[in-house]
């Protein structure tokens, strides 16, 4: 009786645990709240699939409930056998073609929608000047970060993918390393990043849904790439097809753009620390360079960027920012073990230079004031 109540006491806190997790979607987040054309058929099969299977709990929980009701020995005596159905060609009959029934109605619309988000003809259609109709971005995984160019505008960014709504967006993904996988949990379904080969798909991002996630979406590494896997993270910036148009034309104007000149001495400073260290050699600081061969991400648009190394959370103000970029400075190793971005202690570079190079970091925006 005692072990009976213990049992009991359990209850509670599965249904606490329930309420709990419940409530961890969110917009920006949730496979549960589809931000997308894609996300939303994905979503829409995924009920089909708990409706069948809630349905075949529901019937066999009835049958169960029947059979320990009105069979109960206590009910119908010691001696009593129930009918045998042994051999019964109507039950052998349901019970094979209600599955096949199920399956097929679960069957066919999954290979339909297979074939149709695994459709990519649409990323070749060209207009009436040759020119390449659909946004087209190539996605490079490395450890850990991403890389985002876009080989039709010339520009490439890192860590940051910038993408127009309401209109389809294609990828081409591959890894330099080792298999990575590119997912955005809110609008679609996840996709591979092999070293030896290159996978297409595309998604779409809902102009309405995209307000409601703050027009940021967080982007995750869905394959168990080595220690840091679960910080390979990446965001997604949503803007207006017009807002679009106006970001690609800052970058290519940016691109264009010879040596700095700075009006402060401190920015200017942290220029010099920044071609001091050596950090050129992996960091490019243009939009146009470094695609497909950079060991480190583009630093072009670092100073603009809602996260620092996709993991900590530039939003709140400046302060933070700066705080966050001399965090991952000296403790990178710490912050994401495994990563290949050297560690700055004071030894390498001192306070007053390090404070410097991070206004400069911060200086570094095309978009943004």
């Amino acid at each position: 009786m005692k072990n009976g109540l213990k049992k009991w006491r359990f209850l509670p806190l599965v249904a606490a645990l329930a309420f709990i997790l419940s409530g961890c979607g969110e917009p920006f987040l949730s496979t549960l709240q589809p931000a997308g054309e894609v996300a939303q058929k994905q979503f829409n099969l995924m009920m089909l699939s708990v409706a069948i299977m809630v349905l075949v709990i529901i019937v066999v929980a009835i049958v169960y409930v029947i059979a320990i009701t009105k069979f109960r020995r206590s009910k119908l005596g010691e001696d009593f056998i129930p009918k045998q159905v042994e051999g019964s060609h109507r039950l052998e009959v349901i019970w094979t073609v209600i599955p096949i029934i199920l399956l097929l109605i679960l069957a066919v619309p999954t290979v339909a929608l297979t074939f149709e988000l695994g459709d990519t003809q649409g990323m070749e259609v060209e207009d009436e000047e040759g020119n390449r109709e659909a946004l087209v971005v190539d996605v490079r995984a490395n450890l850990y970060w991403w890389e985002f160019s876009y080989p039709d505008q010339g520009i490439v960014t890192g860590q940051e993918l910038v993408v127009p709504t309401d209109e389809n967006v294609y990828f081409n993904v591959i890894a330099s390393d080792v298999k990575h996988s590119f997912w955005i949990p809110a609008v679609g379904g996840k996709i591979d990043t092999n070293v030896d080969n290159m996978n297409t798909f595309y998604l779409s991002f809902d102009g309405e849904k995209a307000q409601d996630a703050d027009n940021l979406f967080y982007g995750k590494c869905a394959e168990l790439c080595g220690p840091s896997h679960a910080l390979m993270d990446f965001k997604v910036k949503t803007l207006s097809p017009d807002e679009f148009d106006q970001w690609v034309a800052s970058m290519q104007e940016a691109g264009e753009q010879g040596d700095p000149t700075f009006d402060d001495e401190t920015v200017a400073r942290g220029y010099e620390v920044y071609q001091e260290q050596n950090c050129i050699s992996c960091h490019a600081v243009n939009p146009t360079q470094g695609a497909g061969v950079a060991v480190a991400p583009n630093l072009t648009t670092f100073g603009e960027r809602s996260y620092t190394a996709g993991i900590l959370d530039n939003r709140e103000s400046e302060e933070v920012r700066a705080e966050n970029i001399k965090n991952w400075i000296r403790n990178s190793s710490e912050l994401k073990p495994g990563n290949k971005m050297p560690v700055y202690n004071e030894d390498k570079l001192s306070n007053e230079d390090l404070d410097a190079l991070t206004e400069y970091l911060m200086s570094l925006k095309v978009y943004s004031e």
